[in-house]
This record gives C-alpha cells, sequence and structure tokens, in this order.
C-alpha cells in the first residue's frame, strides 16, 4: 500500500508538470479567428441563453473557475486576455460548468452540496487522527475513526469532482467546434491542454483513496 500511495504521488507530480508544460505550449500559439478567453466565455454563455452569469478576471496563473454560489466565472490574466489555443480551451471548460449548473447537471449539484463537509473533513480529518493516536483508550480509537470518516468526506468529494470535471471539458470541445471558435487544426492542441488538466483530478483521486484505505488499515491494526 505505501508502495502504491508513493507511485500515486509520483503520477501527481507529474501531472501538475504535464498539465504546465502543456498548458505553456499552446499558450503560445494564437487561435486563427483572434478571440480571447473572456470573448469565447462571453459568447458562449450567451449562445447558451445565460445572461445571470458575470465574466470577471483574477489574479494568478491557472486560477480560472466557476462558483456556483455567485454565479461568476473567474477567468485569470493569461486567459482572460489571451487569444491562444490553450486560452481557449480554459475558458470553455470554465463556461462548461456553468452551462451544469444553468442546467441542473446533477453530480454539480451533489459536488456543491458536498463541498461543506467535504471542506471540514480536509481539515479536521489528519489532527483529530494525530491527537487520537496519542491515546490507547478507546476516546482515542473514537477520535481516530472520527478523524477517517471526515477524511472519507474528502474523498468522496474527490470522486465526484471527475465526472464533473470530465464532462466539462467534453462540453468545451463540442461547443468549441459547434460555434466556430476553433477549427479543427486547433481543436487538438485544446484537447490536449484539457486532458492534461483532467491527469491531475485523476492523480489526486488515486492519492486520496490510497491514504483513506492506508489509514483504515493502520486503525484496524491499532483497535485489534
Amino acid at each position: 500500500m505505501f508502495i502504491l500511495l508513493i507511485l500515486a504521488m509520483i503520477l501527481t507530480l507529474y501531472a501538475q508538470a504535464n498539465v504546465s508544460g502543456t498548458y505553456n505550449k499552446y499558450a503560445n500559439v494564437r487561435n486563427k479567428r483572434g478571440y480571447t478567453g473572456a470573448q469565447v466565455a462571453t459568447m458562449m454563455l450567451q449562445n447558451a441563453g445565460i445572461h445571470d452569469v458575470s465574466v470577471e478576471r483574477v489574479g494568478g496563473n491557472l486560477t480560472d473557475h466557476y462558483d456556483p454560489r455567485t454565479k461568476t466565472l473567474r477567468l485569470s490574466q493569461n486567459v482572460y486576455d489571451s487569444p491562444s489555443v490553450a486560452a481557449l480551451g480554459v475558458a470553455a471548460h470554465e463556461t462548461g460548468h456553468a452551462i451544469q449548473h444553468d442546467v441542473g447537471y446533477g453530480p454539480l449539484a451533489l459536488r456543491s452540496l458536498f463541498y461543506p463537509i467535504a471542506n471540514l473533513g480536509s481539515k479536521m480529518a489528519m489532527p483529530l487522527i494525530f491527537i487520537g493516536m496519542l491515546f490507547s483508550s478507546h476516546s482515542g480509537y473514537l477520535m481516530i475513526q472520527i478523524g477517517i470518516l471526515f477524511f472519507a468526506a474528502s474523498v468522496v468529494f474527490t470522486l465526484i469532482t471527475l465526472p464533473v470535471e470530465f464532462d466539462a471539458s467534453a462540453r468545451a470541445t463540442d461547443l468549441l467546434v459547434e460555434q466556430n471558435f476553433l477549427d479543427e487544426s486547433e481543436v487538438e492542441g485544446s484537447k490536449k491542454v484539457l486532458r492534461a488538466a483532467a491527469l491531475t483530478y485523476v492523480a489526486a483521486a488515486i492519492v486520496a483513496v490510497l491514504q483513506l484505505l492506508r489509514l483504515i488499515g493502520i486503525f484496524g491494526r491499532r483497535s485489534d
């Protein structure tokens, strides 16, 4: 289990390096129609009949996200202002999340519902487990059990995220082609950027599941 966890962490490092390298490569490829990420996101929203989602610039690199609570699509500056193939892929992907929200896509609604629990779980799990391991009494085992349950909640959130991200990327690719934002020679570059980003979510899910299984194994031995 420990070796598998190490391998999964190596996969995570590879995925992070891959997404950065792939994005940087296609960030230097200008789309032939000259659209920026912000323009594409705005037009896609309008074409989908969505008029209550705002498109805003946000600081940082690859900090792009859609906030369903405020109906705000935030694009990093390198995506917002850029006419690159990479920028259009990222902008379309985040627009895909906005469309998911608008049509009531089930996994997205479930992820939003689960977020508060998962957020609390990610913060409380390890402190509870650590404190519980300091005690040999029943209360210590109970704290470990609660900590593992909290961690499991964060793992479930990570797994729910996968179909949400895959679907947003699929929507993005379809819209970029159907609405003629990219031609056939440019679509493959956009797909590569989105596939590289998807791999980071897959790697994170694998690491989370293996960590949970390892904690369960350790807890089982302690409780015997």
